[in-house]
């Protein structure tokens, strides 16, 4: 029914993923310019998307796919040329974005960016408070400070706000929405008459010759791919875990030299009154505003235990107004200086005069002091002891990773050299193909850069190791050819039975086809139903009675001439013919369902929009490929 809309749907759903899904994680957005050489994978707006770039993008994108999947992950998916382009097409979009909202000047509000923050759930603590060293040791993780982040999310929410606002003007007319509806509802009267396979079976006589021509004509479905059997060691994080300790001095040594990461700093909690006015605001609009805000600061003195319902009354705050004026646990860079200021002058209880910001004037309450704490170093030892661990083993995986490399590189005519060092164990695995073999699910071997390594000209023909490959994060493998054996095609005494086999099914549909289409064409002469089984009814939205395959064909059958009928061949079971006889609409619709549906075709809509808008962007950014899909993930500016 959307034909319209599924034209698009494979890379429109990437850019909405990349636009719509709100991104309130700790992971940088790519930069915005690049200084390295080379032309890069595109080029948007005069700024080049590097292949470094490209590749951060498919490992987090591979990354998240493997949390998300679990067992069910399969690597291969974002192996292919169409996955590779849609990462690539989703950074283009995302630049093209980027460009236009820079040329605009668009932004959101301070405020606007403080509550989202406030509200990513991840740093609530138990008292509602927010847990802002848990935040800022979250942004450190990743390489960031809060200033950083504050610039990205301020560009996800713009983002976010404008994919909403093109949207949310897509709507469905009522007269499309209905007629959908009403094919979908549509109940079709089918009688069958079917002609098995098993009727012709018998009739099936297969000679040498078939079974021989069968054999030569399909030659590509005996094939036996080239295959290995080769040796390989792995190397990985599990190789250092045991050559990596800390002692107590260590642990000691770096409590106290961070001291401050283990220390709880005052906790203040706050509520404001906000009367807004802008600075540039003429005097009569500031002198109206700070009169305003007199009269509430004057209602608060003779009121404080009512501060709350004042401000719900009065603040002009939209994120805060509605809870009573709560700012929840404030802490130090969040707020205008202002404001800040205030709030840590203040005593528990108490109420200021009036402030002025930026926004206008605040009356401010400090609701609760909570004093800053000190965490024991026996509190804080394993904790140590793990993050100091996890230094080690990443600095000496690095350092072993190089001699891995190294050693089965260098001493490439045998595996033993590069297990011995680094006591690894030497494996064997045959009947490799060039494909990654679904039933080895996620061996490390069952990589495709692997197998492509294992099957170059130089490991077939020299027995030579190949490189270290990366096969996963923190994961190498290098391999060697011990026995290789080219394709061949399996002989026609072996897979005579099979052959014989498929010939006489074919066979069989094919005087089933014969006879089936017979009885078509006698039925549309006559029009009547003889021979044909008692009416079903058949619908989009119902479990058909007949085979799916027949219902997807009668449901897409010619109707405007009843009756009507329409053969199709049944897999597995023969030909079948059906007669419509009949066509009609349930008594009373579902509602629900149809306001479902029209909410549905409203959205695809909004999604199309959404992507011309984008497509638009990408032609005023003057966008440029300077890659082929299979080129991506192969070094194309010198990185």
């Amino acid at each position: 029914m959307f034909e319209f809309i599924r034209t698009h749907k494979r890379w429109m759903y990437g850019i909405l993923l990349l636009l719509i899904i709100p991104s309130f994680v700790f992971v940088g957005m790519e930069s915005y310019q690049s200084n390295d050489g080379g032309a890069g994978v595109a080029t948007v707006d005069g700024q080049k998307i590097t292949q470094q770039e490209w590749e951060d993008a498919q490992r987090r994108q591979i990354d998240q796919a493997r949390q998300m999947m679990g067992a069910q992950f399969d690597q291969k998916l974002f192996e292919t040329s169409e996955a590779k382009q849609a990462i690539l097409n989703n950074l283009v979009a995302e630049r093209a974005i980027n460009a236009e909202i820079n040329r605009a000047h668009m932004s959101v509000s301070d405020a606007t960016l403080q509550k989202t923050i406030m509200d990513i759930q991840q740093f609530r603590l138990p008292d509602g408070g927010f847990d802002m060293e848990g935040y800022k040791a979250a942004l450190a993780a990743q390489g960031m400070t809060p200033e950083m982040f504050d610039q990205r999310l301020r560009r996800d929410l713009t983002v976010q706000q404008l994919s909403g606002s093109i949207q949310a003007t897509a709507f469905a007319p009522r007269t499309v929405a209905n007629r959908l509806s009403d094919i979908n509802d549509q109940e079709r009267e089918v009688q069958e008459v079917l002609f098995p396979l098993s009727t012709y079976l018998p009739q099936v006589k297969v000679t040498d010759e078939m079974v021989k021509a069968y054999y030569d004509k399909n030659a590509q479905l005996f094939q036996i791919p080239e295959q290995v059997k080769a040796e390989y060691v792995v190397f990985d994080a599990s190789t250092v875990e045991n050559q990596v300790q800390v002692t107590d001095a260590e642990v000691t040594d770096y409590y106290n030299k961070n001291l401050k990461n283990y220390t709880t700093p005052e906790q203040r909690s706050a509520s404001h009154i906000l009367i807004t006015v802008s600075r540039d605001a003429s005097a009569a609009d500031q002198a109206a505003a700070k009169k305003k805000a007199e009269s509430v600061l004057a209602e608060v003195r003779a009121n404080p235990d009512n501060f709350a319902a004042i401000a719900k009354a009065n603040s002009q705050d939209p994120g805060s107004a509605q809870s009573g004026g709560d700012l929840g646990v404030v802490e130090k860079g969040l707020f205008v200086k202002s404001v800040e200021d205030s709030i840590y002058a203040l005593k528990e209880g108490e109420t200021s005069g009036l402030v002025q910001s930026e926004f206008g004037w605040h009356i401010i309450k400090v609701t609760g002091v909570k004093p800053s704490s000190q965490r024991s170093l026996d509190d804080a030892k394993g904790d140590i002891a793990a993050d100091l661990k996890k230094q080690k083993m990443a600095a000496k995986y690095t350092e072993l990773a190089g001699v891995f490399s190294e050693t089965a590189y260098d001493q490439s005519e045998s595996l033993k050299p590069v297990a011995d060092k680094l006591k690894l164990q030497i494996q064997t695995a045959d009947n490799l193909t060039r494909t990654p073999n679904p039933a080895l699910g996620d061996s490390p071997i069952n990589n495709a850069k692997f197998l492509a390594a294992l099957f170059s000209a130089d490991a077939i023909k020299n027995k030579r190791n190949t490189e270290a490959v990366e096969v996963a994060p923190s994961v190498l493998v290098s391999g060697r050819v011990v026995e290789f054996r080219p394709a061949t095609k399996r002989p026609l005494a072996e897979v005579e039975a099979q052959i014989r086999q498929r010939v006489t099914l074919e066979e069989a549909g094919r005087l089933a086809r014969a006879a089936g289409e017979a009885k078509l064409n006698a039925a549309k002469t006559s029009g009547d139903a003889t021979g044909f089984g008692a009416p079903v009814s058949v619908s989009r939205t119902k479990e058909p009675a007949i085979n799916q395959t027949a219902a997807i064909a009668v449901l897409k059958a010619d109707v405007t001439k009843l009756p009507a009928y329409v053969g199709v061949e049944v897999p597995g079971q023969g030909y079948g013919v059906y007669r419509i006889g009949k066509v009609s609409q349930p008594a009373q619709p579902d509602t629900a369902r149809r306001k479902q549906e029209s909410d549905q075709i409203g959205n695809l809509v909004g999604q199309q929009q959404m992507y011309d808008y984008v497509e638009a962007l990408k032609a005023k950014a003057k966008v440029k490929i300077n890659v082929k899909p299979t080129e991506l993930g192969a070094n194309t500016d010198g990185q």
